[in-house]
């Protein structure tokens, strides 16, 4: 009878890869790997330890069929150990299937055995059996593509090519393997750009590559491998590589999550794979939800989003100070099911070419899905592309079917909101200590020499003191890109300058003015809309209507007393201007959010701790 190799686990830790293991496991707790119904997971039993490993990508159908079973027997014959130290795992490269479910688990105790025994008995295990469709005849009609599967069996894809190497999943990547062959897709694919340094000049490209499993990883050509290359690698198709380098991925400037990357020389081999196109994804995403996105501010890592577009506004050209060229600029706002909208700034061809194509087609609420966007505490949060950012409108994946059902069942008449409201600090990785970086007295703030040359940023703790009630505190803006219109009176008609268009209907936006107190100073301080709307409680719209149906001013008046003397921490930009050769400071709201007091005590405290230990 077929049993584990004993104490095999101890071997293959101590060889970190083998071509030509032969070891016999069990597999113990199969499970699916996250979310993905084709990849899985298993604890490598040998009788007396147990260590995580995965089962091969070739035999997920195996899995899936029946074939290889939870308390089955494997045949492990190449292998290689992926990860770091605290978080190891088994990659088998080549592997078999010895013996289907034994119904116990081996090595376990006489008392966990009855308890497995006694599971078995009362509840068989589920096996996953073929689906298997049949004529009229009642017999069994199986796909070509079944029968070639069926045929071909475990085989490595190296060996259907005819060739002598294996193919290795990125994950199993090291910089220390010697001879390796991969099969991926290219997923992104850089311009051309040259170079000049110490060492000399050239040109480079860049491109991101995609495996069956989904794992990516970047690589990089230098001169003579990037005139080689950059023409045979075209985005979208897949190819068989080898004979690259690897090394570790410098993190500032990584636009994958891989630990490392990959370089391609002028002596490495690039085939494109004509055999196996649909395998692997064309499109490989990491999406975080719009209100998720406050532990990511001013983070190094990129971020993809999906969400339905809300606004998109005209073309501006922002001046570059490293070189004054003017680039063209453009913003759409977005939002998801959490029901958080947040700003994407789109640049150069990106804003002129996929910015109009949304602009024309925002009637319609398009879903869009950016990769590689960063992530800034403008307005608490916001997000803006760069070169490598993709957008795609109206992908045919998941999320977007999902999200498109949403919006037309309760999305569109949801009430949205900033994502940036309740992020003082732009919701930087310390969490809910943000609120507590930069923090100044007023007094300190309204110095004459703070905002000079270059706006600065801080968080309050203070008190809306006094609000003018009559100010002009709101605005007439266009719904689409929320820029001021102005009112045709001939035809009653709004006519927005950014949009270059007249539109039925238009929106109230608050440019609200309030004096705000701590105890050591006050000062006055600007908040747009979506800050002004906390401060108040009412959208300008309905404010505007109170005001009007109020002859006596006292509901408005009411209102406003609402606002006042109510506890905030604002996060604030200040900057110096001139006008009229007289220098003024602008304070202007950029988050706002309640006092968590329970966190506001423990600052308190520490501060009180600092300034005990400094005194002594």
């Amino acid at each position: 009878m077929v049993s584990v190799t004993p104490n095999c686990i101890t071997s293959i830790l101590a060889a970190p890869s083998s071509d030509a293991a032969d070891y016999v496991v069990q597999v113990v707790d199969l499970k699916n790997r996250g979310n993905d119904a084709r990849k899985f997971l298993f604890l490598a039993n040998d009788g007396s330890s147990k260590f995580p490993a995965m089962v091969p990508t070739e035999m997920s159908e195996d899995v899936i069929s029946g074939k290889l079973q939870n308390l089955g027997l494997l045949r492990i014959k190449a292998y290689i150990l992926s990860g770091s130290e605290k978080s190891r795992g088994i990659v088998p490269i080549k592997a078999e299937i010895v013996a289907p479910s034994l119904g116990y688990e081996i090595g376990a105790s006489e008392k966990d055995e009855a308890v497995t025994n006694v599971i078995s008995t009362s509840k068989p295990p589920i096996i996953l059996q073929p689906k298997m469709e049949k004529n009229l005849n009642n017999s069994v009609v199986m796909s070509a593509a079944q029968i070639v599967q069926e045929l071909r069996g475990n085989a490595a894809p190296a060996v259907r090519m005819g060739i002598s190497r294996r193919v290795y999943p990125l994950v199993s990547l090291n910089p220390y393997q010697g001879n390796w062959t991969i099969k991926v897709r290219v997923t992104d694919k850089g311009p051309m750009r040259s170079f000049k340094n110490a060492r000399g000049d050239g040109n480079v490209f860049n491109v991101e590559l995609t495996d069956e499993d989904g794992t990516q990883i970047r690589a990089s050509m230098f001169k003579e491998a990037a005139d080689k290359f950059f023409p045979k690698l075209e985005l979208g198709k897949v190819y068989y590589i080898s004979k690259g380098s690897l090394r570790v991925a410098n993190k500032q400037y990584a636009t994958v999550k891989n630990d490392y990357e990959m370089t391609l020389h002028s002596t490495s081999e690039v085939e494109e794979a004509l055999d196996e196109q649909t395998k692997i994804p064309e499109l490989c995403y990491n999406l975080v939800k719009i209100e998720d996105l406050g532990p990511c501010v001013n983070g190094k890592e990129l971020v993809d989003v999906i969400g339905v577009v809300q606004s998109v506004t005209g073309i501006v050209s922002i001046r570059r100070k490293l070189n004054n060229e003017e680039v063209p600029k453009r913003d759409i706002v977005i939002a998801d099911e959490s029901k958080k909208t947040v700003t994407v700034s789109l640049w150069s061809d990106m804003a002129s070419n996929e910015g109009e194509k949304l602009m024309n087609m925002v009637d319609e609420s398009p879903i869009v899905l950016v990769k590689k966007l960063r992530v800034s505490d403008y307005q608490g949060v916001s997000l803006s592309a760069n070169s490598g950012s993709i957008l795609q409108v109206n992908p045919d994946i998941p999320e977007a079917h999902k999200l498109r059902s949403w919006f037309m069942s309760e999305g569109k008449d949801a009430q949205m909101i900033s994502a940036g409201v309740n992020l003082p600090g732009g919701g930087t990785r310390s969490g809910s200590r943000s609120m507590f970086s930069d923090r100044k007295f007023i007094t300190d703030i309204v110095q004459s020499t703070v905002g000079e040359g270059k706006p600065e940023y801080f968080n309050v703790r203070g008190y809306i003191s006094f609000i003018k009630p009559e100010q002009a505190m709101w605005y007439l803006a266009c719904q689409t890109c929320n820029k001021k219109v102005t009112e045709d009176l001939g035809s009653s008609k709004f006519w927005c300058e950014g949009c270059q268009k007249s539109y039925e209907e238009c929106n109230r936006r608050y440019i609200l003015t309030v004096k705000f107190a701590d105890f050591s100073a006050e000062g006055w301080i600007s908040a747009f809309n979506e800050q002004a709307e906390v401060i108040l409680g009412h959208p300008a719209d309905k404010l505007a209507e109170i005001r009007s149906q109020d002859g006596e001013m006292k509901a408005y008046s009411d209102e406003l007393k609402k606002a006042v003397w109510v506890p905030y921490v604002l996060r604030v930009s200040v900057v110096q201007s001139e006008y009229m050769n007289e220098k003024r400071q602008r304070i202007t709201v950029r988050s706002i959010s309640s006092v968590n007091w329970e966190e506001e005590s423990k600052y308190l405290l520490e501060q009180i701790t600092k300034m005990k230990s400094g005194a002594s």
